[in-house]
């Protein structure tokens, strides 16, 4: 049987681990054993951050386009409700965005909602 040398695969595969590895504190950035199991488990959080940051989004702006329809004496799911009545197809991101920098466009929104 002939002699197999692993000496680059083995390297170049330790360091595609290690350089993932690279910022993480103690031992986890330099041992490979342990930098293995840090860089699984730091790509598990990073699909699931990526999943979470959606949801957190949304929640934001809920929170921001409540605030913003409560001065008006409204809450938010009646806002929501006839927004959806008058067939004004605003998105959650973009009623947050007008809510927080373009106030008057958003006050003839939520006049306009509350006269007809």
């Amino acid at each position: 049987m002939t002699r197999v040398k692993r000496g680059n695969v083995a390297r170049k595969r330790r360091k595609k681990i290690l350089k993932l590895a690279k910022g993480f504190r103690g031992s986890h950035s330099n041992l490979f054993r342990i930098a293995k199991q840090q860089v699984v488990k730091s790509l598990r959080y990073a699909y699931m951050g990526r999943k979470r940051r959606k949801r957190d989004f949304r929640r934001l702006w809920i929170v921001r386009i409540n605030a913003a329809v409560h001065s008006y004496g409204m809450n938010y799911s009646q806002f929501i409700s006839n927004l959806k009545k008058h067939q004004i197809a605003l998105n959650r991101k973009m009623l947050a965005q007008l809510s927080n920098t373009d106030t008057l466009t958003f006050a003839k929104i939520v006049n306009f909602i509350q006269t007809s």
